[in-house]
C-alpha cells in the first residue's frame, strides 16, 4: 500500500476500512483521540517569556497584554431576592448616630452648611455600604434648616417596588437648626 492511499482515508477509520461506532465505549475514546490529534487549534495568548520579568515590559506591552485577556463571564443565577435584605432599623440607628455625633456642638452657618451636608451624606453612605446589604443602590440626602419658626414640607417621587425598595429618615435637632437625613435604598438585579 502506498502513502497516498492512507492520506485520502477519512478520520476514524480503522485499518480494516469499516468506520468505528461511537456508541461503543472503547471506540468513542479512540475516535476522540484521533480527532484531537488531527485538529489544529490556535491558542491565543502570551508567548512564553525567556527570563524576562514584568518590570522589563513597557506600558504599551502591558496594556496589550491586559486587552488580550478575556473577561470572565458568570452564569445567570436567576435569583430575584438579595442575599442580605436591607434592614431599616439598623440604617436608621446608624444615620441617627452619625447626625448627632457630627452636629451636636455645631451652630448654624449658611455658608458652610453645603459642605457639611455633603460630608455627612458621604459618611452615611459609606457606613451603609459597610453594612453589606447586597443588590441595593442608595441615595442619601442631608438637609440642614435654620430654626426661624417656619414650616417646611419635603416630598420625593420614585418608581417604587413595594416588596424590595425601602427608605429611612433620621432627624437631629439643636437650638439653632434642624437636620434631616433621608436614605433611599433601591433594589437592582
Amino acid at each position: 500500500m502506498d502513502k497516498h492511499a492512507n492520506a485520502s482515508k477519512p478520520l476514524g477509520l480503522p485499518p480494516g476500512g469499516r468506520r468505528l461506532s461511537m456508541f461503543e465505549k472503547d471506540n468513542y475514546t479512540q475516535i476522540v483521540k484521533e480527532r484531537m490529534k488531527s485538529s489544529s487549534h490556535e491558542v491565543h495568548g502570551m508567548e512564553p517569556m525567556d527570563n524576562e520579568s514584568f518590570a522589563e515590559f513597557g506600558k504599551s506591552e502591558i496594556f496589550a497584554l491586559k486587552a488580550s485577556m478575556a473577561k470572565i463571564r458568570y452564569a445567570n443565577t436567576y435569583k430575584m431576592e438579595p442575599y442580605r435584605k436591607f434592614q431599616a432599623h439598623l440604617v436608621r440607628n446608624k444615620a441617627q448616630q452619625i447626625l448627632t455625633q457630627r452636629l451636636q456642638e455645631t451652630k448654624y452657618n449658611g455658608e458652610t452648611g453645603i459642605s457639611l451636608c455633603t460630608s455627612i451624606s458621604e459618611e452615611i453612605l459609606t457606613a451603609i455600604k459597610d453594612m453589606g446589604f447586597d443588590r441595593y443602590k442608595y441615595v442619601v440626602t442631608v438637609l440642614i434648616m435654620q430654626k426661624t419658626g417656619q414650616a417646611i414640607k419635603i416630598s420625593s417621587r420614585w418608581v417604587w417596588d413595594v416588596a424590595r425598595d425601602n427608605w429611612v429618615s433620621a432627624k437631629c435637632e439643636t437650638e439653632s437648626f434642624v437636620s434631616l437625613a433621608l436614605i433611599i435604598a433601591c433594589y437592582y438585579e
